[in-house]
């Protein structure tokens, strides 16, 4: 018995050996095959069963398997047990039950998150960066003594709660297009490969809109309220309701600026974004309300100082529109002279020419359709190849020719 067991035991081992063996040779074929193709465009697939999958994703292959799984533009897997698909969709960012879910998301969804996450990344640094600088320029001001212009309260409630809902309203709700004009023109997914929203041209843009941001709040604040009467009694005003008046600017800059960025509204977003406003007057009003102990320079900083006073409204409103004006020139003369894909599409469902002229509708859909070498084209590419080299086969078989001429 034990000479049966043992004789089973040797041959399933010796299988096993030859099925890696194979398996590594073909991987090694595979790279070999990649590193020969001349063609830039040349795109491969790998296909693998469920059980070639197992030995391959044992310790000794998975290396070699992922580094070939990775050269390839796409893994098919068939014929793979439950388990495998359920460690297939934990790995995942997206899964889908059938292919025809495919399209959808890729066209419509991975267009979306790609504008949504690029815009929530330089809406980031546009509004930290015009908030902290702020703080920057009182401290060069001040000799950096350690004083701050704003109330810590202030401080604390910025990214917390008074500029964050809009952000994710942003990341949630944001479209540029519809999803029936995404799937119409399916070239608006390029603009993710072509990373046009998310090179360092549109970050250092944003990084330089909110350095301007930081100048003009900080310094046109200062401007206005240089020796100027303040109060009713002819009084200036002091730190607390000049560094008040800047933050309620930022806070107004700020969400105007997310509000320029969207496309697309519902009541939900303008309800997280002119909500926060009205959340920080309502916070002003009810910290002032508080003993002073625990508002201290900012108790009736509302109710008496900043509300009655004409300055304030106005400085709040001049300085928020010089915030948001270099935005608003530069969106116009991207659109008037060189506009987007989704500008032009945008315009077109806006002034109905969809409805209009039908023609043109569809002229503007059959410019979005490009040649790839992805699916069709590359099996014909390869059966074109594959043609060449049988003839050049053929004609190199050939035994030499020798051509008698008369004299």
């Amino acid at each position: 018995m034990w000479i049966i067991f043992t004789i089973l035991y040797t041959f399933v081992l010796k299988f096993v050996l030859v099925v890696k063996d194979n398996i590594v040779m073909q991987i090694t074929n595979a790279f070999r095959m990649i590193k020969l193709e001349k063609d830039p465009h040349a795109a491969f697939a790998l296909i693998i069963d469920g059980k070639t999958l197992s030995y391959a994703l044992e310790d000794d292959l998975k290396h070699e398997f992922l580094n070939l799984a990775v050269v390839c533009a796409s893994v098919i897997c068939c014929r793979v047990s439950p388990k495998q698909k359920a460690l297939a969709v934990m790995a995942s960012d997206f899964s889908i039950a059938q292919f025809r879910f495919l399209e959808r998301l890729l066209v419509v969804h991975g267009h979306w998150c790609y504008k949504r996450i690029a815009q929530m990344i330089c809406y980031f640094f546009y509004k930290n960066i015009a908030f902290g600088l702020t703080l920057f320029y009182f401290e060069a001001l001040a000799s950096f003594s350690g004083q701050s212009i704003y109330d810590d309260l202030y401080m604390l409630l910025f990214n917390v709660i008074l500029t964050s809902l809009p952000v994710i309203s942003l990341g949630v709700f944001e479209q540029d297009v519809s999803s029936e004009i995404c799937l119409q023109f399916p070239a608006l997914y390029q603009q993710g490969p072509k990373n046009l929203f998310f090179d360092w041209y549109r970050i250092f843009g944003w990084m330089g809109n909110g350095v301007y941001s930081s100048v003009m709040i900080f310094f046109l604040n200062l401007i206005i309220f240089f020796d100027q009467p303040f109060r009713s009694g002819g009084q200036t005003a002091d730190m607390s309701a000049v560094g008040t008046t800047m933050f309620t600017c930022i806070v107004w800059a700020v969400n105007c600026q997310i509000a320029l960025t969207m496309s697309h509204f519902t009541w939900i977003q303008h309800l997280l974004i002119w909500g926060s406003v009205v959340t920080w007057y309502l916070f002003l009003l009810g910290y002032g309300m508080m003993s002073p102990v625990y508002s201290k320079n900012a108790f009736q900083l509302l109710v008496e100082a900043l509300a009655p006073a004409p300055m304030y409204w106005c400085a709040t409103l001049l300085v928020t529109i010089a915030c948001i004006l270099p935005y608003l020139a530069h969106i116009s003369f991207q659109r008037c002279l060189y506009p987007m894909d989704h500008h032009i599409i945008q315009e077109i469902k806006y002034l109905k020419k969809d409805v209009e002229d039908q023609h043109m509708w569809m002229r503007e859909r059959s410019k979005t359709r490009h040649e790839t070498k992805i699916g069709f084209t590359a099996r014909i590419d390869a059966k074109i190849r594959q043609l060449k080299g049988r003839l050049t086969k053929k004609h190199s078989s050939l035994p030499p020719q020798v051509i008698m001429t008369p004299l």
